[in-house]
């Protein structure tokens, strides 16, 4: 670490250096299980924006892959190709691994700020994103359901383009999947999908470098998710159209994942891709366990009903026994314990809840410096 603090320590200026990628210094890390070592890290002198022609979204979730590595917004994660994915899991780890050292020098985000739209609220979503913009030198602006209602108290396009003129990114985590597209369309900065009803990208993001720090890597893995073909799954399932690995996703009939969606991931030929109904069979051989809450935010009416119908779609000590010995669990959180998963399942030694959670911090830290260039 001391090589680190060398290089900063050479590069304090009012600029802040730039913090280079791993693939553009051409270092890659050791990884395995349980643990990440971080190899010398390098840094340059300037810091250079990326150029990129903002393109306007299309007007439904868009699952297949468009790839381009110098996409303004981040808003679906097969918006890029594999190679970029990967480039920005490594800087997730790199920036992780400065920020968990106490080195507090390099400070990219210094004179910048980002308006954080919730619809939605959210602990893990605000907390990750104002504190690692912080940590980084930036200053996060929280706007709450009350303070702007999209389409409603003002159009979004009006919202975008004043917001573009006060702030160097906007993060906006809402319900409709339309409004973050059009967000993005009238932005004249970055936009990041803190979560839609559609998807929800920084968490999978976050899940993919857990998986990589814990099982080693993400290619060839296993990853089973048990519960509602929601935002999550669809998620995982446009990752699985870029980077190969097994995925299945065990849910009950009437509450698989959007069709279209599952259509466009499987044809793209890159991942092993399977929608059951049988949650014991599924589990076989994870490296993953994965869970979300039965009904969430905007169904929580349904929640005495989907509990009925969720039974046996439970992960309980019987199902991760199944899935073997090596296999991780994973919920995105909040948690319902006793309904989705039970307690000990969150609290087993093999559980990496927390993690995770802590991750989502690092994860959306590197999907930051990608989409502002820096």
């Amino acid at each position: 670490m001391a090589a680190i603090f060398s290089h900063l320590t050479s590069l304090r200026s009012p600029d802040a250096a730039s913090f280079s990628s791993l693939s553009s210094s051409g270092i890659h890390s050791s990884r395995f299980s349980g643990v990440f070592a971080p190899s010398p890290i390098t840094f340059r002198a300037t810091s250079q924006r990326v150029s990129c022609q903002a393109t306007s979204p299309a007007a439904s979730p868009p699952p297949s892959v468009n790839v381009n590595a110098c996409q303004k917004d981040f808003l679906h994660i097969s918006d890029f190709d594999k190679s970029t994915l990967l480039n920005i899991l490594d800087r997730a780890k790199e920036v992780k691994a400065l920020i968990k050292s106490g080195e507090r020098t390099y400070l990219p985000f210094k004179g910048k700020t980002m308006a954080m739209i919730f619809a939605k609220p959210s602990m893990r979503t605000r907390v990750s994103f104002e504190t690692g913009f912080y940590l980084l030198g930036g200053h996060a602006i929280y706007l709450g359901p009350d303070d702007i209602q999209m389409g409603k108290r003002e159009e979004t396009r009006d919202i975008a383009r004043v917001l573009s003129r006060y702030n160097d990114i906007i993060m906006a985590r809402v319900f409709a999947h339309q409004d973050i597209l059009d967000l993005a369309k009238y932005a004249t900065v970055p936009v990041i999908n803190g979560l839609t009803d559609y998807n929800h990208p920084c968490q999978i993001m976050a899940d993919a470098l857990t998986i990589i720090e814990h099982v080693g890597q993400l290619e060839g893995t296993k990853v089973v998710y048990i519960g509602d073909g929601n935002n999550i799954v669809h998620s995982w399932l446009l990752l699985a159209s870029v980077i190969p690995f097994h995925f299945i996703c065990a849910c009950p009939k009437g509450f698989e994942p959007d069709q279209e969606t599952v259509k466009k991931a499987q044809g793209a030929g890159v991942s092993k891709i399977e929608i059951t109904n049988d949650p014991k069979e599924a589990v076989r051989g994870a490296d993953v366990v994965y869970s979300d809450v039965w009904a969430s935010m905007g169904q929580k009416e349904e929640a005495a009903q989907r509990r009925q119908v969720f039974q046996g779609f439970q992960v309980d000590e019987e199902l991760v026994k199944i899935a073997g010995q090596k296999a991780y669990f994973m919920h995105c959180l909040p948690a319902e314990r006793g309904v989705e998963v039970t307690n000990g399942v969150v609290e087993a030694p093999n559980s990496i809840v927390f993690p995770q959670a802590e991750n989502r911090m690092h994860a959306q830290n590197a999907i930051m410096l990608h989409v502002m260039g820096l």
